[in-house]
């Protein structure tokens, strides 16, 4: 076991864990953050996404001791003051979901997306979409609510896509 000071959605929290647990296990069952999901455990599809140092992350491939010293955003540090990102209101609003598993990770690479491509184009939304597993298959929803979302931006003016 070893003693690391995690900067987790703006809070530095201790933990102690071995270095070489994943991330995602921190997360969940040493800090109790329950939106960032385990799926394959490979990497492979999407739903353990946070971001690290504002990057999309694997957190199932990142162990804790290479993520001590980043700064870790999970779905639960996105929002601002409980008003919901134009990601994350927009996958309300479409209904980008069925049984939810998926979605945190999926909002996460899609904030990444309009981060880099603010009016992304089909092909850059499918992708950037690529590497996140939907089984439920609500894959056009998803799509839609990328869409709705870069839309509200470019009319609200808004540069609230965080990192």
């Amino acid at each position: 076991m070893a003693r690391f000071l995690l900067d987790v959605n703006g809070a530095k929290l201790p933990v102690e864990a071995p270095g070489d647990e994943p991330l995602l296990w921190v997360l969940r069952n040493r800090l109790d953050l329950m939106g960032t999901k385990y799926g394959c455990g490979e990497g492979q599809c999407g739903a353990c996404t946070v971001f690290l140092d504002g990057q999309p992350a694997r957190s199932c491939q990142v162990t804790v001791a290479a993520a001590a010293g980043s700064k870790i955003i999970t779905i639960e540090g996105l929002d601002q003051n409980g008003v919901l990102t134009p990601v994350q209101q927009a996958f309300v609003d479409e209904g980008a979901f069925q049984c939810g598993y998926c979605t945190s990770g999926m909002i996460l690479s899609a904030t990444a997306l309009l981060r880099e491509h603010p009016r992304p184009t089909q092909q850059q939304i499918i992708d950037a979409m690529d590497g996140n597993v939907c089984r439920c298959g609500t894959y056009p929803r998803i799509v839609a609510a990328i869409r709705r979302a870069s839309q509200r931006m470019a009319t609200e003016g808004s540069s609230h896509v965080q990192d």
